[in-house]
């Protein structure tokens, strides 16, 4: 015993024990790393996770708490379940192709179509997003209605969102619906998302590493701010052509621990 106890206590020494880490986000979300990420289980109450051959569902606990709460309000209320689409890697960091952002375990993407009444796991892997906006028109489609508005406003409610991004069109018709609900705010136009929404939570207050974004700027945000980005019409990001991968700089604690 006293032996095993030595070698023990050698191999602290010489640092060959694996080093125990606390669940955090570090960096920030275009440009970090999760430690001791949660996965998002592939279906519960209110929720189906997309693609989940590509292993992009792990998320800190805050976030996966987040989702399976809005799951829960939406089976509640019976309204139809959400599809959840990219969250992050199991390490964060990122992607081998797509998102520059999503890289601490922070942020999830949302489908704005909801799914067939049945549902099987290789629909899962092949289903198709509905474009909620006529871009030859610059309208909304006729695919986005109440439901559509009634879960982005309870995706919206929750404190612990820093912002989600929606297509200009959208925030328009969510302003129109909604008013001066101060959670409007929370709601930022962005080209590029006309088929899902981006939601994005604020770093955890314990989390001393994780790098915030700015607070959003007070008001609804239905007024100049969105008619600037609502006469952008020529704004649209197009989803044509290659992007070469993103690979910023990651911060310290994160570059041996992400292989990019």
């Amino acid at each position: 015993m006293k032996q095993w106890m030595s070698l023990l206590g050698l191999i602290i020494w010489f640092g060959l024990m694996p080093n125990i880490v606390a669940a955090q986000a570090v960096g920030g979300y275009a440009a970090g790393c999760q430690f001791e990420a949660q996965a998002l289980p592939q279906q519960g109450p209110g929720f189906y996770v997309l693609r989940a051959s590509r292993e992009r569902f792990y998320g800190q606990a805050s976030l996966i708490e987040y989702l399976q709460h809005l799951g829960n309000q939406l089976d509640q209320a019976q309204f139809p379940s959400m599809l959840v689409a990219d969250i992050a890697k199991q390490r964060g960091g990122p992607f081998a192709y797509g998102h520059r952002s999503h890289q601490s375990g922070l942020d999830a993407d949302i489908w704005l179509r909801t799914p067939p009444h049945t549902i099987d796991r290789h629909q899962l892997e092949t289903l198709s997003a509905i474009d909620m906006v006529d871009h030859a028109r610059y309208t909304l489609s006729p695919h986005f209605k109440d439901q559509q508005r009634l879960l982005i406003a309870l995706a919206a409610q929750n404190p612990k969102v820093s912002r989600i991004f929606v297509h200009p069109l959208i925030k328009q018709a969510m302003c129109k619906a909604y008013g001066d609900a101060p959670w409007l705010s929370r709601l930022r136009p962005w080209f590029g998302h006309s088929k899902h929404f981006h939601v994005r939570l604020h770093c955890p207050k314990d989390d001393i590493d994780c790098e915030p974004q700015a607070p959003v700027a007070l008001g609804t945000g239905c007024g100049s701010e969105l008619a600037s980005w609502i006469n952008d019409k020529g704004g649209t990001l197009s989803s044509t052509g290659k992007r070469k991968p993103y690979r910023p700089t990651l911060p310290k604690q994160c570059q041996a621990w992400v292989k990019q």
